[in-house]
């Protein structure tokens, strides 16, 4: 117990946002940790903008926009300044949807938000209902890969879950269909989320049409070594995506500033293409609403 709350203020004090309003942060995390020992149910709770979240004790990342207004601040907040609402977005690896509904809810874009382990999947599905955007989202219970298939998944490691090719792994795993991003197209989306714990090359493996349309500007992505696990590097993944035109990127919403990178972060990089594109989405964004503050 006492090493969780050291982590999570360590998150909180170098958290962008969070640092900003310490206090409230701290108070959120204290009344949540009592609230949800009281009432182990799920809490409706508001998220940005318009948006809320469906939370449940035990959401390690949905919990963290809870405490910090923007659990991925950079990230996200590259996602509310980039994308309009006649662009498309697709979430994969959608987990309970906190960028699904910041997309469709918080912006009003039409969204692709696959998600593989069933159980989170459902609790995916409550979260577009409640924000009533089940005709901006299109929620499919699979994952994705090179080809179409069937591969088993772990359920039991909340936002860790993934792709199990071992069953020996000591994890409660299911068996979920797959298939090529390249054959869900709806229309190309002008951003991709990636975050599959290290199946990350086998899922742009299989976006080859995606990756090569021009109307493709920008992917984040978790490159954290997960992929070691499949016998993919970092450095593939990262060259893969050099490959295609893009390049690594960290954002400051705040200031809406870009910044290049010489490689990519030890956790989620935007990869951007059409600097220039980009760039003036951001500057002419509206600012979105976190809390009390306007960014």
């Amino acid at each position: 117990m006492i090493k969780s709350i050291i982590r999570t203020l360590r998150f909180l004090k170098s958290h962008p946002f969070a640092k900003r309003h310490f206090l409230k942060s701290l108070f959120k995390y204290f009344r949540w940790q009592i609230a949800s020992r009281v009432w182990p149910y799920p809490s409706f709770v508001p998220f940005v903008n318009e948006a809320h979240l469906m939370i449940r004790p035990g959401m390690v990342g949905a919990t963290g926009n809870l405490y910090a207004g923007l659990h991925e601040f950079n990230d996200m907040g590259f996602l509310l300044h980039l994308i309009r609402p006649t662009d498309v977005f697709f979430d994969i690896g959608a987990n309970v949807g906190t960028y699904t509904v910041l997309a469709g809810k918080a912006i009003g874009v039409r969204t692709v938000a696959l998600e593989p382990v069933p159980i989170t999947y459902r609790y995916l599905e409550d979260n577009i209902r409640v924000n009533r955007i089940e005709t901006e989202v299109m929620a499919l219970n699979m994952g994705a890969s090179r080809r179409k298939g069937q591969l088993h998944f772990s359920t039991d490691q909340d936002s860790v879950n993934h792709v199990v090719l071992e069953k020996s792994e000591k994890s409660s795993i299911v068996l979920v269909p797959v298939d090529a991003l390249d054959n869900l197209i709806i229309d190309v989306p002008v951003l991709i989320k990636v975050d599959v714990e290290g199946f990350e090359y086998e899922v742009l493996s299989g976006a080859q049409r995606i990756l090569e349309a021009s109307k493709l500007k920008a992917i984040i992505i978790e490159i954290n070594g997960s992929g070691n696990r499949y016998g993919v590097s970092n450095q593939a993944i990262h060259q893969l995506l050099l490959d295609y035109g893009f390049l690594p990127y960290d954002y400051d919403p705040f200031t809406r500033k870009l910044f290049e990178l010489e490689k990519y972060n030890s956790h989620n990089t935007i990869y951007i293409r059409d600097l220039p594109f980009v760039t003036e989405r951001i500057v002419t964004a509206e600012k979105f609403k976190v809390w009390n503050e306007l960014v």
